[in-house]
């Protein structure tokens, strides 16, 4: 298998990922529409590509990481996509948080043309990111989850294999479910402590030395309380994801109250036009009832 790696998506969560596999020794072709990004790439080394099947054609391994299922349809399968200038043998990772079934749909193209895939959604965020300390989980054959290793390698430390094709999709959803439902948590115990009047500083440190202990309150408490929302995860992200998450529960006519109401919220501050700032700014629907 040769190193060289066509990557799509150079956003808050791509363009770190994609200096990381320039620093891993990969030879990548990258493809954006944003031309700031691509330059910043090329100045440390990449290759612009002239198209989506310039880089297919060039490229063993396609990744790609882009905001929703539409944009992946259209770069896999659309009339200027990738499908063009794919040749059997090679490999594309779609490491996009979108719907299983979309991913199914990808395989079952790139399939017939002798192209494996996986969908390898990614969860940590743009710290994650930037320090390659990403949770990848994979989907897809054990032999395609095998050869894609050491590019995960690069990118993360947390390095799974879910199963068949579509079932990384449903764990990130099972992780974005779980996030979020955590971070509701740490919202409501201090916008009550809030409302108390008690010191939000000494409630996150009591907090962090008890079972409470979590992610979500030493990194999104962290964020309340200095009321930084620039954007880890943008909520617009985030709200897509649950909708996703609601999409697969509703396959499997199940209900998820707990997500509903985030999902709820999320929409809340949508309308307000706060879509690009970091989920914590969630507290701000508690505060404003």
């Amino acid at each position: 298998m040769g190193n060289n790696i066509g990557f799509i998506g150079l956003g808050i969560m791509g363009k770190p990922m994609a200096v990381n596999l320039i620093r891993a020794g990969y030879q990548l072709s990258v493809y954006d529409i944003n031309q700031d990004a691509l330059n910043d790439l090329a100045q440390r080394g990449a290759v612009i590509a002239k198209s989506l099947q310039d880089l297919a054609a060039n490229s063993d391994i396609i990744i790609s990481i882009l905001p929703d299922s539409p944009q992946v349809k259209e770069v896999t399968m659309g009339k200027d996509g990738l499908l063009a200038g794919l040749s059997s043998g090679k490999l594309f990772i779609d490491m996009s948080t979108i719907d299983a079934a979309t991913e199914i749909e990808i395989h079952e193209t790139f399939r017939q043309i002798g192209v494996d895939t996986l969908d390898a959604p990614v969860s940590g965020g743009q710290p994650g990111a930037e320090s390659a300390s990403l949770s990848i989980m994979a989907g897809g054959s054990k032999a395609a989850f095998e050869r894609a290793v050491p590019v995960f390698q690069a990118l993360g430390k947390r390095i799974s294999h879910m199963g068949d094709i579509g079932s990384g999709q449903i764990t990130k959803s099972c992780s974005q479910i779980a996030t979020a439902l955590a971070t509701q948590g740490v919202i409501e115990a201090f916008t009550l402590a809030k409302k108390a009047g008690v010191d939000l500083v000494k409630v996150r440190e009591a907090l962090l030395g008890g079972f409470a202990e979590s992610k979500a309150l030493s990194i999104t408490g962290d964020k309340i309380i200095r009321e930084d929302f620039s954007p880890g995860f943008k909520l617009k992200l985030y709200t897509k994801d649950l909708r996703i998450a609601q999409n697969a529960a509703s396959s499997y006519s199940l209900s998820l109250p707990g997500t509903q109401l985030m999902f709820q919220e999320m929409e809340t501050l949508l309308q307000a036009g706060k879509g690009e700032l970091d989920f914590s700014a969630l507290i701000q629907v508690l505060e404003n009832n």
